[in-house]
């Protein structure tokens, strides 16, 4: 039979995790027995030819199920049922989908940060909340939706791989993003760590410019999502910057700023810049920093100047 869509794998991958697997790939066998697959339909593959489209879908519908609170992971590639996992199995849900899953508060938070759109991650054209003339949107609009929704998929991978990393690591991951972004002239030697110890509350130091006329100062936090990094750790900052002369500096954190710290920043005479764990992955992917392109589709239109009269 034709491979079931991501939905309706929802409920048969909340079950086989809640069974004892731990990876995707270990759902695969069981899912192409339950619905009858045939090898030849396991085999498929996507139009980017790197996954089937037996494990994207069934690779998604963990996902929905994680954003939903239903599943965790304590490690890349590693899944685990939540209490609340448990507890709708307990329930007998006859099918778990997308409707269903709005009931968490999880989920529908994670649903407003791509602007309230459900769209099928595993087919960009599909829009899953309604059709698009109904709403006047465009398969560009589905698109978008979809390009956006896989961005934020992205971004809590990259969260997920950058707490686990060592704390060297991530600093020089935030240097690497920070050439990336212009500063030190796009140059690696145009930045520095400091050492492990005695560093002063200073992680790094990158040149603003490729002529190295003003230096900024780097303090780099590798924190689980609850951790929030409050007025303290500011302050010990300011006052690391203020020992070296220095008057810019930014500070990353994996998890996310107090109210208080940000606004602390207010009455500080130093230009210091905040970056979250969300904004971080956001810079990460829009500047190619620990990502790489899978997949890209080109939209095209009609050009004009070569059908205009005389052309030619």
């Amino acid at each position: 039979m034709p491979i079931p869509d991501y939905e309706t794998l929802m409920l048969p991958v909340l079950k086989l995790f809640g069974d004892g697997a731990v990876k995707v790939s270990d759902c695969l066998p069981s899912i192409k027995s339950q619905f009858g697959i045939t090898d030849e339909e396991a085999d498929q593959l996507i139009p980017s030819g790197r996954v089937t489209v037996l494990a994207n879908r069934t690779h998604w519908a963990r996902t929905y199920l994680s954003k939903a609170g239903l599943l965790t992971s304590p490690k890349r590639n590693q899944h685990l049922i939540t209490t609340l996992g448990n507890k709708i199995l307990s329930e007998k849900p006859k099918t778990i989908n997308n409707a269903y899953l709005r009931q968490f508060a999880e989920f529908s938070g994670w649903l407003d940060r791509s602007n309230g759109e459900i769209v099928d991650p595993t087919n960009p054209k599909v829009h899953l909340t309604s059709e698009p003339t109904e709403q006047g949107g465009t398969p560009e609009d589905a698109m978008e939706s979809a390009s956006a929704l896989l961005n934020l998929a992205l971004q809590d991978e990259l969260l997920a791989i950058l707490r686990q990393i060592s704390p060297a690591r991530f600093e020089r991951l935030i240097l690497d993003l920070l050439n990336a972004l212009g500063y030190g002239g796009g140059k690696l030697a145009s930045s520095t760590l400091t050492k492990a110890s005695g560093d002063g509350g200073i992680d790094g130091v990158i040149s603003e410019d490729a002529l190295g006329l003003d230096a900024v100062y780097i303090q780099a936090k590798r924190y689980a999502a609850d951790n929030t990094v409050g007025r303290p750790h500011i302050q010990q900052f300011i006052g690391s910057l203020t020992g070296e002369s220095a008057t810019k500096g930014v500070f990353v954190t994996t998890s996310d700023f107090s109210r208080d710290a940000r606004d602390y920043l207010n009455r500080v005479q130093q230009r210091v810049v905040l970056i979250n764990g969300q904004r971080l992955a956001q810079l990460m992917i829009q500047h190619g920093v620990g990502v790489r392109t899978r997949t890209s589709y080109i939209v095209q239109n009609i050009d004009d100047e070569y059908f205009a009269e005389g052309a030619g």
